[in-house]
């Protein structure tokens, strides 16, 4: 495959010349000002966006502060590869989903349906399409965030923050949900902490200063995560900790 689509580049100019009547780069005029580019560079452009999409799903979603949580939940258990980076991704990826599910919704009655049906052109759908994505993001960044980044951007006031450029949001957005991932995370960790400190206190009490403390702290620990039924209310309490 890498070798076929070097070539199919290649051959791609001799493609378009040989038909005349493809056309690719035209534009045409609106009414309002601006341009409407054909459908045949909308595609390009769609498949060079592309690219940029897990980019984008990791910015603009919840799926960064789930993986944190999740990843600093597996070192906190002391379980190494249990469950594996491939499971937590995917428990990240459907929680993700469930949580964003009514700002997709909102994005695709809103500016995708209207475009496919051809009632509004390709750049009022990219605007409509990014409102529910703002107030969903606006909704979980810190002030103080935002104010540090629009300072960095050279903004000195803003006069809204549904005003803020995507530019200063996305950065701001990222550095809440950061924030908020290692607090979550830090509350997660703390009564297995005591567990290991109380298993760690009696070994050495008992002379066993040779015996590693995880092996017997984690039986102790599966237990109380079992018993309390921690996913439940881990996933519960991540599902229900973003602001809608």
């Amino acid at each position: 495959m890498r070798r076929v689509l070097p070539l199919l580049l290649l051959l791609l100019p001799g493609l378009v010349q040989a038909q005349p009547g493809l056309s690719v780069v035209t534009s045409a005029p609106l009414a309002g000002g601006g341009e409407e580019y054909t459908v045949s560079l909308q595609v390009l452009i769609l498949m060079t966006l592309l690219t940029l999409l897990p980019a984008a799903f990791i910015m603009m979603t919840s799926f960064t502060r789930i993986i944190i949580v999740l990843a600093l939940l597996r070192q906190s258990l002391g379980t190494a590869q249990t469950p594996s980076n491939q499971i937590l991704i995917g428990l990240a990826f459907f929680l993700t989903l469930f949580i964003m599910s009514p700002v997709f919704t909102q994005a695709y009655e809103e500016g995708v349906k209207p475009y496919m049906d051809e009632q509004i052109t390709s750049t009022e759908a990219l605007q409509r399409a990014a409102v529910p994505f703002r107030r969903f993001m606006l909704a979980q960044t810190r002030e103080n965030d935002l104010e540090l980044f629009a300072r960095l951007a050279g903004i000195k006031q803003l006069n809204a923050p549904e005003d803020t450029p995507f530019t200063v949001l996305m950065p701001a957005f990222i550095t809440s949900e950061l924030k908020t991932a290692f607090q979550i995370g830090f509350l997660i960790m703390i009564p297995f902490l005591i567990i290991d400190l109380v298993v760690s206190s009696v070994l050495m009490s008992m002379g066993m200063v040779m015996l590693s403390p995880l092996i017997i702290s984690l039986p102790f620990k599966i237990m109380l995560f079992v018993l309390v039924d921690g996913w439940g209310l881990l996933i519960g309490t991540l599902a229900q900790s973003f602001v809608t």
